[in-house]
């Protein structure tokens, strides 16, 4: 990444995290950060232990982010990033961290503003796995209507054709849900439990066969010892481990989205 890039990322990131910024030009900026930024971000849990306890006044901090050094003044004191730099390896974990779960509103333009009714949708994309001593992982992308409990598959790829900001158009009406997200999203993994549940779970019984098939042949080995040695239960965990069918639920992302 070069420095303007840098530079771009960390304004996008403060301000679409309701930091400030205060000053700076395109080589420097100086943030005020936000209760929950210097939360996530400054390391000082017990200052804010503290300041909650006595009900004191907040003074969340201050930092100057400096992206291109030989372009700055010499009064200009901060912390240099770049690629590389703690600093920016642990915002970029905030926002993998924060990104998993977003608050979206579609944009509307021109002459439709004004008359556009948004409702609320609750996306979420799943990975299913499948694992034994093979793996196969699948994904699913379901939407749901809060309104009407409507459901649509492939909803990341709707979502994809969309323009979608965090802040919302002016002149449109926002429906309040009537489904909650919490119901909403216990459907959708009723959902995809049917979808497990229907599906082709050969796999599991051959890796069964496979297991009992292996785990005689581990007992044969043995036969005739009169006190098994540790390394007879070692051996049978890791053929458990390498054989027992399972069925993993992950959820990668998902957010509330607000639609025409």
């Amino acid at each position: 990444m070069y420095p303007q890039e840098i530079h771009g990322f960390l304004l996008r990131f403060f301000k679409e995290n309701g930091c400030e910024i205060i000053e700076g030009n395109n080589n420097y900026m100086a943030v005020q950060l936000t209760i929950e930024m210097d939360k996530r971000i400054m390391n000082r849990p017990f200052y804010w232990r503290y300041i909650e306890s006595v009900n004191g006044e907040s003074a969340p901090a201050t930092l100057t982010f400096i992206t291109d050094p030989n372009e700055v003044a010499p009064t200009v004191k901060g912390e240099v990033v770049y690629l590389g730099s703690p600093r920016l390896s642990q915002l970029f974990s905030v926002t993998n961290e924060m990104g998993r779960f977003v608050h979206l509103y579609e944009q509307v333009v021109g002459a439709q503003r004004g008359q556009s009714i948004c409702t609320p949708w609750l996306g979420v994309n799943y990975k299913i796995a499948y694992r034994s001593h093979q793996t196969k992982e699948m994904l699913f992308s379901l939407g749901m209507n809060l309104m009407t409990g409507a459901v649509i598959e492939e909803f990341q790829k709707t979502l994809s054709t969309l323009k979608l900001s965090a802040d919302m158009s002016t002149n449109t009406f926002h429906l309040p849900y009537t489904i909650s997200p919490q119901r909403a999203l216990d459907r959708l993994e009723a959902i995809i439990e049917n979808v497990i549940a229907a599906d082709d779970h050969s796999w599991a019984l051959v890796a069964e066969k496979r297991w009992q098939k292996d785990q005689l042949l581990l007992d044969y080995f043995y036969e005739g010892e009169a006190l098994l040695p540790p390394s007879y239960e070692i051996e049978k965990k890791a053929l458990e481990e390498q054989y027992k069918p399972r069925v993993e639920i992950e959820i990668i992302s998902g957010g509330l989205f607000y639609l025409q």
